[in-house]
């Protein structure tokens, strides 16, 4: 689950760490109020998506300009004036697609004086089972583009969870920014306050990009990407009540709701798999005969009738899927029991589009029989090769 800059600052701060001063708001006239209790002189405003590249981004609209998503006001009018421009608004970035993402809340942060600029962010290292910390001299860019241009510059250090973090993982990152003196003792500092907010947060990633210098010689974290991990957010009920559902996708905020794992692609034939790996194989057939899935779903092993209603309802209700194919291997599922889902769900909103069944494994010929039975008309596949030529070729006829 991902959390806007105000909301990662929030907890940053709660475990120490220097942040600016600032306030979310929702209107123009709070934007007014925000500023107004800052002081001044210099305000920041800030367009909150789940999305990077908000300061590069355009808006679509011709009234917001384009000065982006992230502008500099000098003063309480001039945040005013920005905040009504921008909120309400599509704001596109290199991250949001063409699509972009609307803008209803905005963070009105006091501006700081810049003296350097570095990144940091940390993330679970699936290699070494270990929280990574990645930290580069090169902030306010793109960390890929400082990968592929200057890889010498990216500095990674991992910390062991049987320890946590250790003094010298802080005169690490202090030495790979190359910070001495007091700067040293406060990379120190933060880096203990960080592992310890991502850690006792659950997160899957924490990104300062940048982490600043001020003029008088402070470290501070200018901006803040967090991403919580969503199985653990039966822990930290005050974290998943932050969740922000008009930034993900409504199919997927459904299927979340079923226990369904679920992601939306850009495709035309959407899938119904039972298993990661099987639902991966079948995507990439269909790749294979030249056309896209429009989703990943995975129904899982234990599926009832209800859960696989649920799926297909959510398959058929994007406006881009022209052809579904289920691909159902049935070891703890049974067959018959997606075969029941099916024909429920179908019954329920009806089928406009080519449908494709390739069943195998515990009670298939029952699923079959049922399918058969059904008087749906229903395209029946022997394995996963004939599946995926037989929904392309139903794809591109019709």
């Amino acid at each position: 689950m991902n959390l806007h800059e105000y909301q990662a600052k929030a907890i940053l701060k709660e475990f120490g760490a220097p942040v600016s001063r600032g306030i979310p708001v929702f209107t123009a006239s709070e934007a007014q109020e925000a500023a107004e209790k800052l002081g001044g002189p210099v305000y920041v405003v800030k367009a909150q998506i789940h999305a990077g590249g908000r300061g590069k981004g355009k808006f679509k609209e011709a009234a917001a300009g384009d000065k982006g998503g992230v502008r500099l006001a000098r003063s309480v009018a001039e945040v005013k004036t920005f905040a009504a421009e921008m909120l309400g608004n599509t704001l596109v970035t290199v991250q949001t697609g063409p699509q972009g993402k609307q803008v209803n809340r905005l963070y009105i942060e006091e501006g700081a004086q810049i003296s350097r600029e570095f990144y940091l962010s940390m993330l679970v290292d699936r290699a070494t089972s270990r929280v990574s910390m990645v930290v580069s001299t090169e902030g306010g860019m793109d960390i890929e583009t400082v990968a592929h241009d200057t890889p010498e510059r990216i500095h990674t250090l991992g910390i062991d969870p049987a320890t946590g973090v250790m003094p010298h993982h802080g005169r690490a990152v202090a030495q790979a920014l190359g910070l001495s003196g007091p700067l040293a003792k406060q990379a120190e500092a933060l880096t203990q306050q960080l592992y310890a907010a991502f850690v006792a947060s659950d997160m899957e990633l924490l990104e300062i990009n940048p982490l600043i210098i001020t003029h008088d010689n402070k470290l501070k974290c200018l901006d803040a990407k967090v991403s919580i991990d969503g199985n653990a957010l039966f822990r930290h009920p005050d974290l998943a009540a932050l969740r922000d559902e008009t930034e993900e996708d409504a199919k997927e905020i459904e299927a979340s709701k079923h226990d369904l794992n679920y992601i939306t692609l850009d495709g035309t034939i959407g899938c119904m798999v039972n298993g990661a790996g099987l639902a991966m194989a079948t995507m990439d057939i269909i790749k294979l005969y030249g056309e896209a899935p429009a989703n990943f779903l995975d129904v899982g092993g234990g599926a009832t009738k209800e859960k696989v209603t649920a799926a297909f309802k959510i398959i058929t209700d994007d406006p881009h899927v022209k052809g579904i194919l289920v691909n159902i291997f049935g070891g703890i599922m049974r067959c018959d029991i997606i075969a029941e889902g099916v024909i429920a769900a179908v019954r329920e909103v009806g089928l406009k589009v080519p449908l494709v069944v390739r069943l195998e494994g515990t009670n298939v010929d029952l699923g079959k029989k049922i399918l058969r039975d059904s008087g749906l008309n229903v395209i029946p596949a022997d394995d996963l090769d004939d599946a995926a030529q037989k929904v392309v070729a139903a794809v591109r006829k019709g």
